[in-house]
């Protein structure tokens, strides 16, 4: 979401390839066309004007309310594209919203929030509203008919379906994987919500004066109010998130300074983790908690002796019994951040206990374990395994693979393995896994 969000808001400032241009300019391209030919496909009446004018209007109101939603932000020109697609003749409301887009664009109060490149952009986003007028145009009626409830249903539908277009459209520019925008549901949840409390209001301005169509104002009093509030959170949500990073970082450095191997080695248990973490369908808060206990799971080795951490040959009882003193020693440094922090030293400190209740430092066995814990530990001994150290070299996916197999409901969450083995093995990984499994419960 913060990802999202982040490239969103890039591209309002203008942070936009030439792939991206190119595609968004072809399909305002191909909007523009549909809409003059929509326009030109029927009549006008210049008694229509006011009705044209007051809603095109209201849609240039709504257009400058920008509201974070999800993980992406909506503008609720559904409040005014309604009335329009109710009390305008169809088949001029996609050429009227496409006008519309262009004054946005070019108004002074505009040119602080958008840049001129993004007029395409917006032009092909009108596509959710010619999809509209275009089957009202065609199965409609002339003027607002309450019986005709299934035209205007089937409008909205061709609304929401021109606009999940839109990810097709984004696929193409920016290589989005179309699923990841699961998210934005709630945009299309929120229209949803603006087109049912628009179409009550159109069908009382349709009957008695469309004066009544002021009524949105303070509607959208209220929507820029939220969007002041869901700005000023979003902002501080993502400062936050570069607060919590940046000291993750820090410690790095800390980490690094003291031992290049660990910081290097976290960092590529922290990319693994959060790979693995998403294939098991974590949430965001846990991919979040993964990503951080990754990076620094190994923070409390800054407390452990140089000799001891250094040591080329085999430990010692009591030099062990200091090095398992680390996770505890991390989540003591942690815990005192707060926030997301103290989350992530229950984290740390869970990183070495053993699916079987034989780790370290509280003896906790399977879901005891939290998950976060769980991943970082199978992650950290894959990249333990298959790194090459000063005293020896790494070992061959294959013997790596065979040593995970082993260690499968001792050590290791056959979940997480599987998961892993998916990510970094190769496909016969996971068949061998699920084969080895099954033999040890018919032998159990």
């Amino acid at each position: 979401m913060e990802r999202r969000l982040r490239a969103v808001d890039a591209r309002f400032r203008g942070g936009h390839t030439n792939r991206w241009l190119a595609t968004q300019g072809l399909s305002a391209g191909v909007v523009l066309a549909g809409a003059v030919a929509l326009a030109f496909s029927g009549g006008f009446s210049s008694s229509g004007l006011p009705v044209l004018g007051l809603t095109a209007l209201l849609y240039l109101i709504c257009r400058h309310l920008r509201v974070p939603v999800g993980a992406g932000y909506t503008v609720p020109t559904l409040l005014a594209l309604v009335p329009m697609l109710l009390l305008v003749p169809a088949h001029l409301v996609g050429s009227t919203v496409v006008v519309c887009e262009l004054i946005y664009v070019v108004l002074p109060t505009s040119k602080a929030r958008i840049e001129a490149p993004l007029l395409a952009a917006q032009v092909a986003d009108s596509a959710a509203g010619l999809g509209a007028a275009l089957v009202l145009t065609l199965i409609g009626p002339a003027a607002f008919q309450l019986n005709a409830w299934p035209a205007y249903l089937c409008a909205l539908g061709a609304y929401f379906i021109c606009d999940a277009l839109t990810y097709a459209r984004y696929w193409f520019a920016e290589r989005e994987n179309p699923l990841d925008f699961a998210e934005m549901r709630w945009l299309h949840l929120m229209d949803a919500c603006l087109a049912c409390v628009a179409f009550p209001i159109a069908m009382i301005a349709a009957q008695a004066g469309v004066g009544l169509l002021l009524m949105l104002i303070p509607v959208l009093g209220m929507m820029k109010l939220f969007a002041r509030e869901r700005n000023a959170r979003f902002d501080t949500s993502l400062a936050l998130s570069d607060a919590y990073r940046g000291t993750a970082e820090l410690l790095g450095d800390v980490i690094e300074d003291d031992d290049a191997y660990t910081a290097e080695h976290s960092h590529d248990v922290a990319d693994l983790s959060l790979a693995v973490a998403t294939r098991l369908g974590l949430d965001s808060v846990r991919r979040r908690n993964v990503e951080f206990g990754a990076l620094l799971h190994d923070v409390g080795k800054v407390r452990v002796p140089h000799e001891i951490l250094r040591k080329a040959g085999k430990l010692t009882d009591s030099e062990w019994a200091v090095m398992r003193q680390h996770t505890a020693d991390g989540e003591r440094m942690l815990t005192p951040l707060g926030g997301t922090f103290s989350e992530v030293g229950r984290i740390v400190r869970a990183t070495h206990e053993r699916f079987d209740g034989s780790g370290y430092p509280d003896g906790l066995a399977g879901a005891a374990i939290p998950i976060e814990s769980r991943v970082i530990a199978a992650c950290d001994a894959w990249n333990a395994m298959t790194t090459s150290r000063p005293y020896r070299r790494a070992l061959s996916t294959e013997v790596a693979i065979e040593e995970l197999r082993a260690c499968v409901g001792t050590q290791f969450d056959p979940r997480v393995i599987r998961a892993l083995l998916e990510e970094v093995g190769p496909p016969y990984a996971v068949a061998q896994l699920d084969a080895a499994a099954l033999r040890s419960l018919s032998a159990a």
